[in-house]
């Protein structure tokens, strides 16, 4: 991974994984290709997360692809809106920056750090097994005055202190990229399968408004309920139309803390 381009602060993304999907083509811009495809990333319990990936022809050139290649990325997690079924919804995939084939895989093949700001009302709530998870949005700005959202779910002490933070919140987040199956219900009784995509967190830090990285003691006895949500359905913010807005008050943002997931099976 030395070789590759490393200059995305606010956005980066390291995958290795296998393809599994066959190569389609997706769109053209400033007379660039671009296809679609997935690839198929181990977890440490040996359970895969399948990821979408948007790759240029120009690399492709360089470095065919098929399925079965096994390739090591560097990119950017990107956010886009598409209509299905005259319904409009967040579509997420990895951007490649930079790849070249493998034959290993990494130690951890994984890895995502974004910096944002929290654009949605944080979901606090219970799992049927009472673990605590929280759902937030986060606002990444890129080029062109564009931003990208991205659904993220905080587990146990790090989602209890992520539901506390107000929208404006400027975050910077460590996690890994996961995707999940999931069933849509619907009022009428029928019910429909899809895959949502989110970033598993494991460290979260609240930048304050000078940009710095400050410590503040949690507040174990902080009073949290859930919220009254199904938790059966998706990210909160899986199906939001997000506007390209990147503007976010950050006048209340005056300290930072840094939440870091101790049980290692939140993150297999």
């Amino acid at each position: 991974m030395d070789k590759m381009n490393l200059s995305i602060p606010n956005n980066s993304v390291f995958l290795t994984g296998k393809v599994c999907k066959e190569l389609t083509y997706s769109h053209e811009a400033y007379s660039e290709g671009f296809y679609e495809t997935e690839i198929e990333v181990l977890r440490l319990s040996q359970q895969s997360d399948i990821i979408p990936i948007t790759i240029s022809d120009r690399l492709l050139r360089v470095n065919p692809i098929d399925i079965g290649s096994c390739i090591n990325l560097h990119g950017q997690f990107r956010s886009y809106n598409r209509s299905v079924d005259g319904i409009p919804r967040l579509m997420l995939t990895v951007f490649v920056r930079d790849y070249h084939l493998t034959d290993d895989s990494e130690h951890n093949p994984n890895q995502i750090e974004i910096t944002g700001y929290i654009c949605k009302l944080p979901i606090f709530r219970e799992t049927p097994f009472k673990r605590e998870i929280c759902d937030i949005l986060v606002a990444v700005n890129r080029a062109y005055n564009k931003s990208d959202y991205i659904p993220c779910i905080a587990w146990g002490r790090s989602a209890r202190f992520t539901a506390t933070l107000p929208v404006g919140s400027r975050v910077s987040i460590m996690g890994r990229i996961q995707s999940r199956q999931y069933e849509k219900m619907y009022s009428d009784g029928t019910s429909i399968k899809r895959i949502a995509y989110e970033i598993s967190i494991t460290r979260i830090t609240l930048i304050d408004e000078d940009g710095a990285f400050k410590y503040v003691p949690f507040n174990k006895s902080t009073e949290l309920k859930p919220n009254e949500l199904d938790v059966s359905q998706e990210c909160a913010s899986a199906e939001c139309c997000a506007s390209d807005d990147s503007s976010y008050n950050t006048d209340s943002l005056k300290a930072c803390e840094t939440i870091d997931t101790c049980d290692k099976q939140e993150n297999q």
